[in-house]
């Protein structure tokens, strides 16, 4: 068989990608097309514990999540750590195994230790990227590192006869993310805006003094904000709600990842660093103003620009040593978007207010 040709008697398809939100939104669209070519198949994600409980009983192209081990290169575990344990992983692959997978679909990066990961799952054929080092799959497709994360997995899963139904990642919003989000943000007419300040590099940071002044001048316009936030990054909020002179609630680990699916998709607005959140905000149908690294715009920017508006710092020397980090490497983490001034984020801010034809206007 060539490579785009779909394979035959496929009744079920195992996907590993066990990483991080904005990982997982960008892989949407590549299940989307995997359930569209293979409409009987079940499909089945190898990711990590938040998967199975986000994903459980949600509607979407998935039929069901089984949470990986620690393991190298793949799964690091709650502490950073690898910590493999060889008993438990032989366990688990027995296992999966034992599932028949008819396709493995590798997800997971260039595949030094994604493609031995799949390969152990014994399905019938594999597909998957493939760095020069990885050993080889079925079908496979170059990791090559300036690729959007979309258009990545997608090419991967044309590689199986699956072509692309959209590039937009699609999730669904269930009542219990809406329920959850009203206990913490209660409703009361005001137009919602999120600002998000974290990162998961500190490098992708906007500084909160800017947030502040962002979150100011559309709290003048009418805007009610709800500043967002994982339980380690309250030090971010709480530093924008001080420079604010404005209120804003601060739901920074008040909220699971479906409560904040739900109260994100009530918002007019989400501005925020990139980061998982601000994916998921663009998936659940809220316009999105994007603070971006050029480098990071390239992998991970909105594909669109009718809801999603990036703004690019195109700083590329580290702002502390002065290493171009298009080139090489430095172990700072110094922000490298803090160059976007607040006014350019508001112009954006306001086109894209003033074509949605929100009640709110700067």
């Amino acid at each position: 068989m060539k490579p785009g040709e779909r394979f035959g008697g496929v009744r079920r398809i195992a996907v590993l990608r066990a990483n991080a939100l904005g990982d997982y939104m960008f892989s949407l669209p590549a299940l989307e097309a995997l359930r569209t070519a293979y409409p009987q198949a079940e499909i089945v994600l190898l990711g990590q514990p938040w998967h199975a409980r986000f994903l459980q009983g949600r509607p979407g192209p998935l039929d069901r999540v089984v949470a990986v081990p620690p393991s190298q290169g793949v799964y690091v575990g709650r502490d950073g750590q690898a910590d493999e344990d060889a008993a438990e992983l032989n366990i688990f692959f027995s296992r999966m195994r034992g599932e028949h997978f008819d396709l493995a679909v590798q997800l997971h990066g260039g595949g030094r230790y994604s493609n031995p990961f799949v390969l152990r799952l014994g399905a019938r054929a594999t597909v998957g990227l493939r760095t020069p080092d990885a050993p080889p799959l079925d079908r496979t497709v170059p990791y090559v590192y300036w690729q959007h994360e979309i258009m990545r997995t997608l090419e991967v899963v044309a590689l199986a006869g699956a072509p692309a139904v959209t590039l937009e990642p699609r999730l669904s919003v269930m009542d219990s993310d809406l329920a959850e989000a009203r206990q913490v943000v209660p409703e009361d007419g005001s137009p919602l805006v999120a600002l998000h300040p974290g990162a998961g590099d500190p490098r992708r940071r906007w500084s909160p003094a800017h947030f502040a002044q962002v979150a100011d001048a559309l709290s003048a316009a009418g805007a009610r904000i709800v500043l967002t936030g994982a339980g380690d990054e309250a030090h971010l909020t709480g530093a924008v709600r001080a420079a604010m002179r404005f209120p804003a609630a601060d739901t920074s680990s008040r909220l699971s990842i479906g409560g904040l699916a739900g109260l994100l998709s009530r918002c007019a607005l989400v501005v925020s660093n990139d980061s998982g959140p601000l994916h998921l905000g663009g998936a659940v149908g809220a316009r999105t103003v994007g603070i971006y690294w050029c480098g990071n715009a390239i992998n991970a920017g909105a594909m669109s620009r009718s809801r999603h508006r990036p703004v690019l710092s195109w700083r590329l020397n580290c702002p502390v040593c002065g290493v171009n980090c298009m080139e090489g490497r430095c172990d700072h983490r110094h922000s490298f978007v803090d160059d976007v001034t607040p006014a350019q984020v508001l112009q954006e801010v306001a086109g894209l207010l003033a074509e949605s034809g929100s009640a709110l206007r700067l």
